[in-house]
């Protein structure tokens, strides 16, 4: 009877998995199942119903990384289960991301890059909002010594991405969104002085703007800022939204002043796994001084018999992520990130080249001096198709070319965005090229636009 159970049970394991209970059914959306099913069975269930996401490689619509080498692969999976908040049985982990933090001050000119503050987070959007409640506090306590107002904080930017509407709304600042100017990629230095006030706690400059690829001229900025205090003492700090910008600039922009080299800028965010190269679910946060960032945003908590400060919106959170954008910094050093960051921006402007030559288009960003990216949109006179008939023809090849509206005041203007990452190369851009040769030829003879879609948002 033992032989013959143990046969049974061997017989089970090596059932074909489309044979088994669990294939026969539809998957549960709306209940747990009462019983075990074999994992190698989910497993394989799983893996191919997630192959309808498509190849993440061919969203050229993300900023964020979606290409890994093996090594990094294994070392998320050897950290899987290391929480970031837990310093004290994790020290190490908690030295890794300290080195990074120290690492990026350096490479951001920090003047005090071995004793600033910074740290971690869960991607830029957290870094970002972080950024802006010192900027607050900074703003508010200098207010209260003053025995002023303090209730009415304001925040100038151009055409941010969304983690900044959130911050605005949830900590009860008044946004103040400047107009993108026709002709502008972001916001300019002239446009400043008609925005900013004794209740602006501070300008957000975008290394990288999220609609069109180009940078703002962060230096410019802070000059119009200079001038500002000069002629009537407000002083604004600056703080640079480098989500994609900060882990290319410094690589392949090296003259370009954007970071601490100029005084106004108190703080820098930037996300580890776009152009930082790691996997999802890292950013950071770096302030140009440690008195920068107000104590009292900082908590000293006791957790699990450790005293520890923390300055975050959340709470655990994995460490697989930081030690993944450690092993970058070390196993790339400079040179590896220029010469990576270098090959994506020529695959950009080969692309650029390659859609100016098309004729229908216009370009408002070609790939040169900022992100390795193309943004265009159609001439104004073509007619019979539009933009968005183009993503859609494009999906049919498993493209995804996002087609969006400018930020108000250029609604009007529908461009698309095509992004270039490390593991993209040339000959995934030629064949992107041709697609779209090809479905232009389609649009032209009058290919039917069924189901065209509205505008979606990175």
């Amino acid at each position: 009877m033992a032989l013959h159970a143990v046969s049974a049970k061997s017989a089970d394991r090596f059932d074909d998995v489309f044979t088994t209970p669990l294939s026969e059914t539809v998957l549960p959306k709306y209940r747990m199942p009462e019983g075990q099913s074999d994992p190698h069975t989910v497993y394989s269930l799983l893996h191919a119903e997630l192959l309808l996401d498509g190849n993440a490689s061919q969203n050229l619509a993300t900023f964020c990384t979606t290409w890994s080498d093996d090594e990094v692969c294994r070392l998320m999976a050897e950290n899987l289960g290391k929480n970031m908040i837990d310093k004290d049985e994790y020290p190490q982990t908690a030295e890794v991301e300290s080195r990074c933090v120290h690492i990026l001050a350096d490479l951001w000119n920090s003047p005090a890059e071995r004793t600033t503050m910074g740290c971690s987070t869960t991607g830029s959007s957290e870094a970002a909002m972080l950024g802006g409640l010192a900027l607050k506090w900074r703003w508010r306590e200098k207010r209260q010594k003053a025995g002023k107002p303090a209730d009415r904080p304001n925040l100038v930017c151009g055409p941010v991405q969304i983690c900044w509407d959130k911050f605005a709304r949830y900590f009860d600042v008044e946004l103040r969104q400047v107009p993108l100017e026709e002709g502008a990629t972001g916001l300019r230095p002239h446009q400043l002085r008609q925005y900013v006030d004794e209740n602006t706690i501070g300008v957000v400059a975008i290394l990288g703007v999220t609609f069109t690829c180009d940078y703002e001229p962060v230096a410019e900025l802070a000059a119009e800022l200079d001038a500002i205090q000069a002629d009537t003492g407000l002083d604004i700090p600056i703080h640079v939204d480098a989500a994609s910008g900060g882990f290319i600039a410094p690589f392949v922009q090296p003259d370009l002043v954007w970071d601490f080299r100029l005084e106004r800028v108190s703080s820098i965010n930037s996300s580890g796994h776009k152009y930082g190269l790691s996997p999802l679910g890292v950013g950071w946060a770096v302030w140009r001084e440690a008195s920068m960032l107000p104590k009292g945003l900082i908590f000293d908590v006791n957790y699990l018999g450790g005293d520890m400060p923390t300055f975050a919106l959340n709470f655990s959170r994995p460490g697989g992520e930081i030690i993944a954008q450690y092993y970058n910094l070390l196993r790339l050093g400079r040179a590896g990130y220029r010469k990576v960051q270098q090959a994506c921006i020529d695959t950009a402007r080969y692309f650029g080249e390659r859609v100016a030559g098309m004729g229908p288009f216009e370009l408002l960003y070609d790939g040169h001096g900022a992100l390795p990216a193309v943004s265009y949109k159609l001439r104004d006179d073509v007619t019979g198709f539009n933009l968005y008939d183009l993503t859609e023809l494009l999906r049919a090849r498993g493209w995804q070319v996002p087609s969006y509206p400018l930020p108000p005041d250029r609604q009007e203007t529908t461009i698309q965005r095509v992004m270039v990452r490390h593991g993209i190369g040339r000959d995934e851009i030629a064949l992107l090229a041709d697609d779209i040769e090809r479905s232009l030829e389609l649009l032209r003879k009058g290919a039917p636009a069924d189901g065209r879609r509205k505008a979606f948002h990175h």
